[in-house]
């Protein structure tokens, strides 16, 4: 028997509108100044909202917290840094905005499947040579919700 499943959405009323594009100015803020110590207060009060609410909504429209983005968007830039091979784990870590090693090191793992050190030098290997727009296409994380679940046996 087949049951229809009741997709709940909030109706397009102008005050979720323009929670949409105060959502839209927080994401295009994190892609720019993902280096900053930014974080869901600092954000939230960016857009004139509460931290909970930004928190609630954002995931509702973009599938994770605006943590999780902005973690998945130093760990992306990071993996362009490690691939050069000029910077360590260490420098890298601080460069795109992350304060604590530890919390870089296992949101990385996390994300890409091994720790930044191992990254950095499969990365440098597999991708000598090839253009850098194809490199960061090849390498490129895979977030939470686009991970296909392990087949079951």
């Amino acid at each position: 028997m087949w049951h229809h499943r009741h997709v709940t959405s909030k109706p397009a009323t102008p005050q979720n509108l323009r929670d949409l594009a105060l959502l839209r100015r927080v994401r295009d803020r994190i892609d720019r100044e993902y280096a900053q110590p930014l974080d869901v207060q600092a954000l939230a009060c960016g857009v004139h909202m509460s931290a909970g609410h930004l928190s609630r909504e954002f995931k509702r429209a973009y599938g994770e917290s605006p943590y999780g983005y902005l973690m998945t968007r130093r760990i992306e830039r990071a993996m362009a840094l490690l691939r050069r091979g000029d910077m360590s784990v260490t420098e890298v870590c601080f460069a795109v905005g992350c304060s604590s090693l530890g919390t870089f090191s296992t949101r990385f793992t996390e994300l890409v499947g091994m720790p930044p050190s191992c990254y950095r030098e499969q990365a440098v290997h597999a991708t000598a040579g090839m253009p850098p727009c194809d490199a960061k296409k090849v390498t490129r994380p895979i977030r939470n919700r686009e991970a296909r679940p392990s087949a079951r046996t």
